[in-house]
């Protein structure tokens, strides 16, 4: 399986958008995964530029620092 749940500042994205967006994160995953479409699905979740701290950065990042795959180049 995976579900990708990728969290982003609000943007305005068509239907047509999101869904190339879910396409090609799904192509990745099948590549390095070996998966298929059918076990595959990714949520779209924006988050307010003002609570990503708090709601993205104190809770899922920071804690997990030390075995992100990729880091970010910021810190808060």
């Amino acid at each position: 399986m995976p579900h990708i749940t990728v969290k982003h500042f609000p943007r305005e994205l068509t239907d047509e958008q999101k869904h190339a967006l879910a396409n090609d994160i799904c192509d990745v995953l099948k590549k390095h995964f070996s998966s298929t479409d059918e076990s595959l699905s990714v949520a779209l979740t924006p988050i307010e530029k003002d609570r990503w701290k708090e709601e993205v950065y104190d809770k899922e990042i920071a804690p997990q620092l030390d075995t992100l795959a990729k880091k970010p180049g910021y810190s808060l």
